[in-house]
């Protein structure tokens, strides 16, 4: 396993490119399994769980090129449903959640698929009901295997229909969606989860034939059609790694700028760092952090502690809260941070509470930071990253931190975020990876 050995306080400074979006190539690549035809990607993030996922579309028979560093040509022409049935799939896809949304397009072109229960990060329950209920409104007959953890899907006649999502899941939705693109008749979602992802996902669909109404809002109706074609698609910049940069800027008093950041994507995550009295600057499509020495939590306008919590879109992302924990930790004030989602997410500050931080663990889904407001630096200690966004959280406490910090399990970091190590070391960082 590798490690960060991290030599904290120093002040970082130029330009960064974001990497394309993690989450929204997910939904992307799985889509490529609707079509027989070349579907181009271009913006795809060189991370983990996407190369596993790309990994796994190769060995279902997809054919896949690479063209650059960052653009691939997927042609699923020949699908081998065989592998569904092998130990060899079984083991990949139980260790990458994101693999879940191969279903819909297998379900919808093929009328049949298989499914280990996926992994990912443990940050608690992150239950798969609201596809599976979506699949069975359509039509879909499946099997769970409680001693196998290993669904089997029946999907032979998908028919359009209403439904309400229990909730609005992103990846349910898209899983849905792709599974009533092709079925026969008319879909309506209501409940369905209006990402950007999601957005771009549907443009997509759209683009290789699809016929889907009210993209971008809560209700999708999608008249299925007989047959997907190829496309080219750009993904958009990654909203949580642009987060992430925003508050590394804060936190090591460092002058950056995000280029192409796409800022109407961003929905409320600029306006919630500056509540936290980050200042920074729109110049065209970019966002400069100036280097600031302190920074000041708002409150609420009768004065009551500020409260950031996580929400559906266009509420904000509960995969930057952890981001925005560590940066308070530095700021002159107290917030809440109130982790609604997952239920496990907030266990890392124990090691940001180790480093000198001041934050009261309320329960499984609170936590309170009492801003230290530059009294005192953080301390360099070891830890270990427990999830992608915890440890990118852990890799900036320790980048503004006095001493040398050791994060191990930085693999956990390699799945959502590219050569971070080497592009943050391209700003002045000081980020060594050991075994």
């Amino acid at each position: 396993m590798a490690a960060f050995e991290v030599t904290g306080g120093k002040q970082l400074q130029g330009a960064i490119i974001p990497q394309g979006a993690k989450n929204e190539a997910l939904q992307i690549l799985c889509a490529v399994l609707l079509t027989p035809e070349p579907v181009t990607i271009h913006k795809v993030p060189n991370i983990r769980d996407v190369n596993k996922l790309i990994d796994l579309l190769g060995d279902l028979g997809v054919q896949v090129e690479k063209l650059d560093t960052e653009t691939y040509r997927f042609t699923a022409k020949e699908v081998n449903l065989e592998f569904l049935k092998t130990n060899e799939f079984r083991q990949k896809a139980s260790a990458l959640r994101g693999s879940i949304m191969i279903l819909g397009p297998l379900l919808t072109r093929y009328g049949k698929g298989s499914m280990p229960k996926p992994g990912g990060d443990k940050i608690g329950r992150r239950r798969l009901d609201t596809h599976f209920l979506g699949f069975q409104k359509l039509g879909a007959k499946f099997n769970y295997d409680s001693d196998t953890h290993f669904y089997t899907i029946d999907a032979s006649n998908l028919t359009g229909t209403y439904m309400l999502l229990d909730e609005a899941s992103v990846t349910g939705t898209a899983n849905i969606v792709m599974a009533a693109s092709m079925a026969k008749g008319k879909t309506t979602i209501y409940n369905a989860a209006c990402e950007p992802y999601l957005q771009q996902l549907c443009k997509m669909l759209v683009r290789m034939g699809a016929k889907i109404d009210g993209i971008g809002s809560n209700m999708l109706h999608i008249e299925g059609v007989e047959y997907l074609g190829g496309t080219e698609h750009t993904m958009l910049p990654d909203m949580i790694e642009i987060g992430s940069f925003i508050g590394l800027a804060a936190m090591t008093q460092s002058e950056i700028t995000i280029k192409d950041a796409q800022i109407p994507q961003l929905g409320i995550i600029p306006d919630t760092f500056r509540r936290l009295g980050i200042e920074m600057e729109f110049r065209g499509d970019d966002i400069f952090i100036p280097a600031q020495e302190r920074y000041t939590i708002d409150t609420f306008i009768d004065g009551s502690i500020m409260t950031i919590a996580d929400a559906i879109w266009p509420g904000f992302t509960p995969d930057l809260l952890s981001v925005v924990l560590v940066t308070a930790t530095q700021a002159k004030g107290t917030v809440l941070v109130h982790q609604k989602m997952f239920e496990s997410r907030l266990f890392f500050v124990d090691k940001l509470i180790d480093m000198g931080a001041q934050i009261i663990l309320c329960d499984p889904h609170r936590a309170t930071v009492i801003g230290l407001d530059r009294q005192q630096a953080l301390r360099g200690i070891r830890m270990t990253s427990p999830d992608i966004r915890a440890g990118v959280a852990l890799l900036i406490a320790a980048l503004s931190a006095d001493g040398t910090s050791i994060i191990d399990n930085v693999e956990q970091i390699d799945r959502g975020y590219q050569n971070i190590d080497s592009r943050l070391n391209a700003l002045g960082a000081s980020i060594k990876r050991i075994s």
